[in-house]
């Protein structure tokens, strides 16, 4: 049943359900009927039992029946199926409707217990016995009803049940299957807007006002799906787009000096010095590749940091001294406050927060300050990069930590090979160690904050 398409396994089971109450109401129609009429037959022999015990036991003699056979035949006479035969203790027919003169077998059996049910020569029959005794006196009054009539009207009643039965199951599969493709209508919709998605197609959305309310979810949720893959779909092209671009000016740079260089005879010097130029564009570009298959990495979980604990206030002191002289040229102080230890990666979480200090160096006018705070709190460490400069607008805060993003191309970039993916990288490595980061900056403050559970 499971290659079934959905609209014939509810045909199937609206058929099987109407199916199963019809037959279930049959069955019990039939035997409630049946049960009826045995009680009517029970009825009419226990009556007739009574009446005749109450005659009989009116007579002086139980042996002499004359004075009442008028009596008996006109109260047993009334109904034509049923048959009397009046015994004397030794087994001798006194009295018997219609006339018998030998007591046949069904009666020989009725007179050894107090009532049954027999067929003989196709006919069904159901007796009752009554024994009156008087003193010394003894009589067995049989009764035989044929019940016949009764057996053969259920047995062709059963038929007519099973038949329409059958004819129901069939209009119900019908009538389920139309009610099933009516109401899967609204899922051929579906199916077929999805099937028209595309990616050139993926602003469009699946309209809620016609669908069902048990579809609605379904359809919320593919709308969040596509309008997940319009905006990965977009940042992949927008990715793609910075790529070339970048990429395109160190290599235009390598084919211009080569083909300056090589336009004419130069002497060793020159050539040694064009060398190196190439060497520094060649740097560049190994830097970009080796940041992109990080990246790379990254999105598809393959970055496994180690977990060794890291003393964060250690680390930092370390990376301020690093860039301590760079800080001096620039006439920019630093100030670390605070201190937490952390099970992570020593060298990946360096290269994201050595990402951040040279953001902070680069943006920072000279004479301030860039203040990093590390606490830990509520079973979490946080700790914040905070440096003075113009401020980011709201609009491109969420956007900073995607590729090749820039706020400001005119802002200082003073230094070689920045092609806009170090915050991009610094995020992989702070969500690899299931933490986040995030950044606020207003009244000519940015502030980085990053959030780690312990």
């Amino acid at each position: 049943m499971s290659r079934l398409s959905l609209t014939t396994r509810l045909s199937l089971l609206f058929m099987l359900a109407v199916t199963s109450v019809l037959a279930l109401a049959g069955v019990l129609f039939n035997q409630l009927s049946q049960h009826h009429f045995d009680e009517l037959d029970r009825q009419v022999l226990a009556d007739k039992l009574v009446a005749a015990e109450q005659l009989l036991l009116g007579l002086g003699d139980l042996q002499r029946l004359d004075p009442v056979r008028p009596q008996l035949h006109a109260m047993l006479g009334g109904h034509r199926d049923l048959s009397v035969l009046i015994l004397d203790g030794e087994g001798r027919i006194l009295f018997s409707m219609p006339s018998l003169n030998v007591v046949p077998e069904q009666y020989r059996q009725l007179a050894t217990r107090e009532a049954g049910e027999w067929h003989l020569n196709g006919q069904v029959l159901r007796g009752a016995a009554r024994v009156i005794e008087r003193g010394s006196q003894r009589l067995s009054v049989l009764l035989m009803l044929d019940v016949t009539t009764h057996k053969v009207f259920f047995h062709v009643l059963a038929g007519w049940l099973w038949a329409v039965l059958i004819l129901f199951a069939l209009l119900s599969a019908l009538l389920g299957w139309m009610l099933a493709r009516s109401g899967l209508r609204p899922v051929r919709d579906v199916t077929q807007v999805v099937a028209s998605v595309s990616a050139r197609s993926l602003t469009e959305r699946i309209p809620t006002q016609n669908v069902p309310v048990e579809l609605i979810p379904l359809v919320l949720a593919f709308n969040d799906m596509l309008a997940r893959l319009e905006e990965s779909f977009v940042r992949l092209s927008n990715f793609s787009a910075d790529i070339a671009h970048e990429l395109r000016t160190p290599v235009s740079n390598l084919l211009t000096h080569t083909e300056v260089v090589l336009s004419r005879a130069r002497s060793l010097d020159d050539y040694q010095e064009n060398l190196h130029s190439n060497l520094e564009e060649l740097q560049r570009m190994s830097r970009m590749i080796d940041d992109m298959l990080f990246l790379a990495k990254a999105d598809n979980g393959l970055i496994i940091p180690e977990r060794q604990p890291v003393d964060l206030h250690r680390l930092c002191a370390s990376l301020l001294e690093f860039y301590e002289m760079v800080a001096e040229e620039w006439k920019v102080r630093f100030v670390l406050t605070g201190s937490a230890t952390l099970n992570g990666d020593a060298l990946m979480l360096r290269r994201a927060l050595s990402n951040l200090l040279s953001n902070a160096l680069r943006y920072t006018p000279e004479g301030a300050a860039i203040l990093v705070s590390i606490r830990q709190e509520m079973g979490e460490v946080r700790l914040t990069l905070s440096n003075p400069g113009e401020s980011i607008a709201p609009e491109h805060q969420e956007r900073l930590f995607d590729r090749f993003y820039r706020v400001d191309k005119a802002r200082r970039e003073g230094q070689p090979g920045n092609a806009g993916l170090g915050l991009a990288i610094t995020r992989s490595i702070v969500e690899a160690h299931q933490g986040s980061i995030q950044c606020r900056s207003a009244e000519g403050c940015t502030t980085f904050e990053l959030a780690f559970r312990v």
